[in-house]
Parts: C-alpha cells; structure tokens; sequence
C-alpha cells in the first residue's frame, strides 16, 4: 500500500485506480498557504543562497471559470454560492480557495466515513478555509479548531503578535476513529500537587470521603478502624480494605483518612485544542531536513496516535519533505503520499531510508519516469518537470541562475564529503535535453569556475560527440585531500544513467541533509 506520488494531487487522486471511494482511514494536509506567487524551496546553504521554483502555483492550471464549472457539474451548489461570494469580498485570495476546494472534495470522496480529516493552515486563510470545510463535510463534523503556538514571540508592527498555526479537524461522519492521546505533566505540576513520596514512588492526596455536597448514600456509611464519616466513604467496605492492604491508604494528623494517587498510575493530560508544548524546528534541531515548511513531528505523532489505529491508511495530499509519511511508517500505519515537486519525492525517499534502513516498509514512487522513454516523454512535455526529476534523481539540488528558459549554465550544486575527511566539495550540474556540441563543455567549465565550484557534470539526453569527451577529458582532475581524484567535468547520458552508471563523485552526498535515525516506533523526545 505504501506509495509516493509524483504529480498534482487534484489528478492523482481523480485518475489514479488506487483512490477508491471511502478507502482512506485519516487524511492530513499541510498545503501551501496563500501567496499567489511560485513556491519556493530553499537550499539549507548560506554560501549559495539559491532557490529552486518548486513548483507553480496549481491553480494556474485551471481559468477560475474552468474551475467553477467541475464545481457546477457536479452540483455543489453551495459551493458555488460560497465562492462566488468570496470572489467579490476577497479577489485576493479566491483563485487559493478554488484550488483548495477542487482537492477538499476530492479527498472528502476517498475519507472512510469513520475517518478524519485535518487540514493545517494559518491566519491569512483559515476563516475561509474552514467555512469550505463546513459545506463539503458539514458543519457539524467539525470537531475543533486547534491552535499550535509555533513560537513564544513575533514582532508585527501596529497589531498582536502572530505566533500560531491552525489546524482544522473535521470527521465523515458521527462514528469515527479516537485514541485517547495522553501528553506527561509539567515539572511544576508535579512539584505542585505530587509532594509526598514513598517507596512506590511521588503521590499527591485525594479524598477518600464524602462531602455534604454528595449527599448520604447509607450503604457507604459504615465504621472503619475507628473512624466513620457523616457522609460515608466514597467505596464500599471491601474495596476500602484492598486499598489499605495495598498500603494505598494514609492517615493525616487530625485523623482524616485520604487516598495516594501515584503519579506513575496517572496517564498525564489528555491533549488539548491549544499545544504549547511543541517547538518550531530550531535551525540546529537534528529533525531539520532544510525544508522552509517542514513541521515537527511530535504534531503528526498525536495526530495520528489520535485518529488512526495499527495498520490504517494515512493520506497526505501535499506532503513535502514527509514528516507525516515518516511519522506514519514509525507508527506502523500505512501510508500514501502525493506531492507536485520532484525535489520532495527525492527527499522523502531519502529521509525514509535514513531513518528506518533495514527497517523501511517496501513502497513504490509513482509518476516519475521509469525508463528512457517515459523520461524522454516528460521533457518533451515539460523540459523544467525532466531538469527537477534528473537532479532530484541524483539527488542534487535544483537552482536557478539567470532567467527561466534561458541557458543558465549552472541547473543544479551537489554537496559531496570527501572519504576520510570533513571537508566538502561542491558540483555544479547542467541539464541539456536537446543537442549537444563542444562549446556546451566550455560554457559549462566557465560557469563552475565564476561560481567556485570544484568539479562540474553535464547530463544530456543527447549521446556527446567525440570533441566533447576529448574537451571534457582534456580538463584534468580535481585533487581532493588523501590522493583522492575526481574529474573535473564527467559527462552522463539518459540512456548510461538508466543503466546504472554511476558518477564518479564521493559517496557521502549531503545536498540534502539526513534525517535522525530513530529506527521503527522511534518517537520524539518529550511527547509522551
């Protein structure tokens, strides 16, 4: 069941066979929010300070009539009255809740009707997003708005703070999944209320007898070494006298009887709709992948302990770098996850194969190419969407220089450790999906040498004429540290990558930086 998607999620989940209606146990999506600009993903480099278009905003695939009419024929009138409300009080962000609503009801469509849905979002959106929510899966199934306070301080000029998230959570039906989920107790409440301990451990004191308030129940007034309340215990005699032989049973100064609730018995704090508890991912936290958007997992950890049991199907619609993929595979769920940017199906693979190694549930990559002639099919479709998949392939970091369409003589940096030391060195990459000719191999060494970098590789779809290799060839090596050589520019193919050559670079790639190794049912420190 285990599948990451490569590919708009509106598509995937129309057209692919695997979305079944009601076959998905829990759903949580974490989508851009509304910029009505590219997204961006962001190199975790300082020296480079690159940036990569990941993908355009989805909803320029469609005119926002287009989209009103697949809402109008299939009749959610509603909807369409909403949304024609919206583009008249808020144009700004109308064409964001168009794309939104187009996948909302597509993942409603596939949500089991025990199952849940949340949708992670802020501010600028939220109070739309959730009125949408309301017309697709009913205002009464929602079952709270969660606020995640995802920072202690924000300086916004003339107005409070911002430093929350929401998170909307919305059910099929009545009937649905939930596990109690317990967080432990603050240092100061145990300090404040556990005062006493023995040899069992720290308790606090709780009443044993009843109070005026509780009124007499004659059963429960008997006498009990020595001592009987007006009011009668609050447990029949024989109950009473298991507890006091289990040394559960104390006596104050005054006399009054009082029962030891131990702290280990107690389960902590049921989760609540405000989490303070959890951190933003700091820059020197060792669950940070570089990812701008990337959430911490102790949020999917609850989500998913909460709404899904052992063995379900976990959904995540816009998963990026794959926290909650991870955290599903941790957890011993099942899992799918679909995302439009070839660089975040690159890093959730990584990321799942650091963590887990040996571990790692079998799964499949859908919708990238899978031999020469698909991958030729996807540049003649899309020459940007073959660039991304190549580098992302190899994973190499997709950057731009100079102006989309153009040649930009560098298409992609890789980070390499060189053996046996801590020093790195960086690989410029280009992309070439037409023909190919001997000035490619001195624009592209011109280009790696203006921009510092040590080694440079060509990858063309193209095979490369006899000067090439003599040029490429001609240009020596780069001499790393303990007599380690590299070329200083290697040439690959389509066809020799499909076949399983490899580049002759160092084996530690760190471009994308790897995830903790937790191992399976690893969970996050503080919790639980």
């Amino acid at each position: 069941m285990n599948k990451i998607y490569l590919g708009d999620c509106l598509d995937v989940l129309r057209n692919e066979l695997e979305f079944k209606p009601e076959s998905v146990d829990l759903i949580y999506i974490d989508p851009p929010f509304n910029s009505k600009r590219n997204y961006n993903v962001f190199f975790d480099d300082k020296e480079i300070q690159t940036q990569r278009m990941a993908f355009e905003d989805t909803w320029s695939l469609h005119t926002v009539a287009d989209s009103l009419l697949e809402l109008d024929n299939i009749h959610h009138d509603k909807l369409l009255n909403l949304l024609n409300a919206y583009r008249d009080i808020a144009p700004q962000v109308f064409p964001y809740l168009v794309m939104m609503t187009l996948r909302i009801i597509e993942l409603h469509k596939v949500l089991k009707p025990t199952g849940s849905f949340y949708l992670h979002c802020d501010s600028t959106a939220s109070h739309y997003l959730k009125t949408i929510c309301d017309a697709v899966f009913g205002a009464k199934n929602c079952q709270n708005e969660i606020i995640w306070q995802r920072t202690s301080s924000h300086n916004d000029s003339r107005r409070w703070g911002s430093v929350h998230d929401t998170l909307l959570f919305y059910t099929k039906g009545e009937k649905f999944t939930w596990n109690m989920v317990f967080t432990e107790h603050s240092a100061k409440y145990v300090s404040d209320f556990y005062r006493y301990e023995d040899k069992y451990g720290k308790y606090r004191l709780d009443h044993i007898i009843r109070s005026k308030s509780m009124g007499e129940r004659p059963n429960l007034v008997y006498e009990y070494k020595g001592y009987k309340p007006e009011w009668g215990w609050r447990m029949i005699r024989e109950k009473l006298e298991a507890i006091d032989k289990e040394g559960r049973l104390t006596w104050s100064k005054t006399g009054r009887p009082y029962l030891k609730r131990y702290l280990e018995n107690h389960e902590g704090n049921p989760i609540k709709s405000v989490i303070v508890d959890i951190s933003p991912l700091s820059a020197q936290s060792t669950e940070r992948l570089g990812y701008p958007t990337q959430k911490p997992k102790a949020i999917l950890e609850r989500i998913i302990r909460a709404s899904s049991n052992e063995g379900d199907i976990v959904l995540d619609a816009f998963c990026g770098c794959g926290t909650s993929i991870d955290t599903a595979e941790g957890l011993n769920r099942q899992w799918i996850g679909i995302d439009i940017a070839p660089f975040a199906v690159s890093l959730i693979k990584r990321r799942l194969k650091d963590t887990y190694g040996k571990d790692l549930s079998k799964f499949e990559v859908r919708g990238t190419p899978t031999d020469e002639a698909s991958a030729i099919k996807l540049w003649e479709q899309n020459p940007f969407a073959f660039e991304d998949w190549w580098l992302t392939e190899l994973e190499v970091f997709a950057t731009t220089y100079g102006k989309k369409g153009a040649d930009k003589g560098i298409d992609g940096v890789g980070v390499y450790v060189i053996p046996k030391s801590k020093k790195t060195i960086k690989v410029g990459f280009q992309v070439k999906g037409g023909k190919v000719q001997s000035k490619d191999i001195d624009a592209l060494f011109g280009a790696i040498t203006k921009h510092g970098y040590d080694m440079g590789v060509l990858l063309t779809r193209n095979k490369p004429t006899k000067p090439m290799l003599t040029s490429a060839m001609q240009l020596g090596n780069f001499e790393a540290d303990y007599g380690y050589k590299y070329p200083k520019l290697q040439i690959m193919t389509l066809e020799e990558f499909f076949n399983g050559k490899q580049l002759n670079l160092p084996k530690n790639n760190i471009t994308f930086k790897s995830a903790t190794t937790v191992g399976k049912g690893g969970s996050q420190n503080d919790l639980f």
